[in-house]
């Protein structure tokens, strides 16, 4: 849809008495943004390193690491296509984020194998699985390994969008890719729910969640180190 603006009469054009900083905001503006956000973090000196605050000054990094992990998440294998290369990768920032459309949000590190898929198929599918069956996750930690329609020996199929899903999911959303928002380490991926269902005995199944295992994903990022501790999706 093309959208018509009216012009208005340039104004003169003036120099500004004060160089602007890097991010295009004039001294002053920086400064304020910076009191607001020691106000947001409780009055502690915000770290900011080319625009992009840090933890603040006085929260260890092992304290943010144990909350961040509390936050519950499912545990889910994301599936991706793009023609013959198809992949599936263990992801547990994976949400509901609208109700019209139905949109589902998942969070995929920037360098894995599902991030160029998503991106070049324009779809994906996000698997549950059952608590009881967690066997899956590691395996899929890294890129799968295709034989025919299976990934890792899971069998799969095409989806409606063209993603691949695991037969073996207790229930599996089909998404059409339907916006990205760059943050930083990871790419949020926004998929239009386009299929979805449970299969089998699904239904009567609870869902694999991270406390069901070892792993954990998150926390805040060590300089030379990954973007967790544990096994986490970013080689998947």
């Amino acid at each position: 849809m093309t959208v018509m603006t009216r012009t208005e009469p340039s104004a003169p054009t003036r120099r500004s008495a004060k160089p602007a900083t890097e991010s295009g905001l004039s001294t002053p503006a920086v400064a304020m943004s910076m009191r607001i956000a020691q106000r947001l973090s409780g009055g502690g000196r915000v770290r900011s390193v080319r625009g992009r605050s840090q933890m603040p000054e006085g929260v260890p990094v092992e304290v943010a690491n144990k909350v961040l992990w509390r936050i519950p998440n499912v545990l889910c294998l994301i599936g991706a296509a793009s023609g013959e290369e198809w992949n599936g990768m263990t992801a547990s920032w994976v949400t509901q984020v609208a109700m019209e459309p139905v949109l589902v949000a998942v969070a995929v590190d920037r360098s894995a194998l599902t991030h160029r898929l998503i991106r070049e198929g324009g779809c994906f599918s996000v698997n549950l699985w059952s608590r009881e069956d967690t066997r899956p996750f590691v395996k899929f930690s890294k890129p799968a390994r295709r034989e025919g329609s299976t990934l890792n020996g899971r069998p799969v199929r095409l989806g409606m969008t063209g993603a691949p899903i695991f037969e073996e999911a207790i229930a599996f959303l089909d998404c059409r890719l339907w916006k990205e928002v760059d943050c930083g380490t990871h790419t949020v991926f926004l998929g239009e729910v386009a299929d979805c269902g449970f299969q089998g005995d699904g239904e009567a199944h609870a869902v694999a969640r991270v406390e069901d295992t070892r792993m954990k994903y998150g926390g805040v990022k060590r300089r030379g180190a990954g973007h967790g501790a544990g096994r986490d999706q970013s080689e998947g």
